[in-house]
């Protein structure tokens, strides 16, 4: 996060929507020059290039670590070979993200997420996701998603020019969409029944799909009762929803291929060992209240009661009940406009000009004023360290005296850190350990670096249920710093 300039937006989440449809509606006879195969292939092949240029930007570029790649590339191969398309061949990249993500390019090449292989227990979880995004490239999902969205923009064009009855254009263009999301809940059964297949065909455990859509979903809940977010609309889950349903459609895939398999976890732990866990610290890290960023030489604490979040976009964080919250983002702001006629200047609606005032925060230049809107009043902060401007913006459904006071408190906890004390940033790591005799969950999570919620976390980075108990001699992961 905080590496350059953001976009404002307050909502906690993002969702992207596609439109499309299967046909086109006979308003009027469309042609189409269609282009040659040429230079489709090549048009693909730039698609392609600046997909993987955009990916590596959004998720902290490549995580090294041989161990890992050579798992991944082994539990790849092993899947190639059992495959319908033995012919294709794949890339694995391992991303420097700490979110539950894995997708894949129609050229083959496949993205899987630290944070994803971290949550994963055994070979057979990560294989079910390995071979469901190979599903979707056997089965030529995502040109066919590009061929609903080709036939989407001639719908909007004949409905646009056409038509002369708005509503029925509407109509039409909202049944397109309403097909087009039915169909990708197709591709995601379909890509899941291959996944299953190819893994069981490879001598993988063909139940490890269901755990794994398990682990992401309590994985998910426990996120959500940290930041109060909709857990449905988290990494993994947001594009490949775990519904009731998918699972229920890979435990009847799975059962073709007869009772689970033996799980042997120990090769796949032994290669987590040290495995960065959750956010890097070139990407700034939060430990409780505090967000630390040893890069960029700066660190500031959240108020009382509140939960901080590290994403791509901006430091987030919400107080238990969900009344107040907060975003830290950075932009550029010209070194000639002062930071007070920033403040005015529209990036924020409903500014109240009288309350624009210039300051300073532990020696930075610095303005603060107040907003108001629909459900929420907005304390705003602005200062001015080095060449950006790293913008506060406090949320309160109930403006007190109370909630300007720990707005005011933290952001003037906003400070330069010393070289001796940024170079002492370092990330969370998995630790191996192997369970004793009179070993519990409890009493290992307490030895874990998470200040919140560590008994639950320990549990569904484990892949533990609520009472399940710890036998001697299995081996779990444990966060460390």
């Amino acid at each position: 996060m905080l590496s350059g300039g953001l976009r404002i937006g307050f909502g906690l989440l993002a969702a992207a929507a596609l439109a499309g449809c299967t046909s086109v509606p006979d308003f009027k006879t469309v042609s189409l020059q269609l282009p040659s195969e040429a230079a489709l292939n090549t048009d693909a092949s730039k698609a392609a290039e600046r997909e993987n240029a955009r990916i590596l930007a959004g998720y902290g570029g490549l995580y090294d670590s041989p161990k890992l790649q050579r798992l991944i590339e082994k539990t790849v191969a092993r899947l190639v070979a059992a495959s319908e398309r033995p012919d294709l061949a794949y890339k694995v990249i391992v991303l420097n993200s700490p979110a539950i993500n894995a997708f894949a390019l129609p050229n083959g090449y496949i993205y899987v997420t630290r944070g994803l292989v971290s949550l994963a227990n055994d070979e057979a979880e990560l294989a079910s996701v390995l071979a469901h995004e190979m599903g979707h490239v056997i089965a030529r999902h995502a040109a066919i998603r590009e061929e609903q969205a080709r036939q989407a923009a001639v719908v909007a064009h004949v409905v646009t020019d056409v038509l002369d009855d708005p509503s029925a254009g509407a109509l039409a263009l909202a049944k397109s969409k309403l097909t087009l999301a039915n169909f990708s809940r197709a591709q995601e059964m379909e890509a899941d029944g291959i996944g299953v297949g190819m893994s069981a065909r490879a001598g993988f455990d063909p139940y490890g799909a269901a755990r794994f859509l398990g682990a992401m979903q309590r994985n998910a809940e426990l996120k959500a009762g940290k930041n109060g977010s909709d857990p449905r609309a988290l990494d993994f889950l947001s594009s490949h929803p775990a519904t009731a349903e998918r699972v229920k459609n890979v435990i009847a895939n799975a059962k073709q291929y007869g009772a689970a398999g033996a799980r042997d976890s120990n090769d796949y732990l032994d290669a987590l060992d040290g495995s960065v866990y959750g956010e890097d610290p070139s990407e700034g890290l939060v430990r409780g209240r505090r967000f630390v960023h040893g890069k960029l030489g700066f660190t500031f604490t959240g108020p009382k009661g509140f939960t901080l979040d590290n994403t791509a976009q901006a430091v987030l964080g919400l107080k238990d009940g969900g009344n107040e919250a907060l975003r830290l983002d950075v932009v550029s702001v010209p070194p000639e406009q002062t930071l007070g006629a920033y403040l005015s200047s529209g990036w924020i609606e409903h500014v109240n000009a009288a309350s624009v005032q210039e300051t300073t925060i532990n020696g930075f230049p610095a303005a603060t004023a107040t907003a108001s809107g629909d459900s929420w009043s907005f304390r705003l902060y602005v200062i001015r360290y080095g060449s950006d401007v790293y913008r506060f913006i406090f949320a309160t459904k109930q403006r007190s005296i109370e909630s300007d006071t720990a707005f005011r408190e933290s952001v003037q906890s906003f400070r330069r850190m010393s070289l001796e004390e940024a170079a002492k940033v370092q990330p969370l790591h998995l630790a191996i350990a192997t369970v004793r005799p009179g070993d519990t969950a409890v009493k290992l999570a307490r030895r874990m670096a998470v200040p919140d919620h560590a008994l639950e976390t320990f549990r569904v980075l484990n892949g533990l249920a609520p009472d399940e108990a710890l036998q001697p001699g299995r081996k779990v992961k444990l966060v460390m710093e």
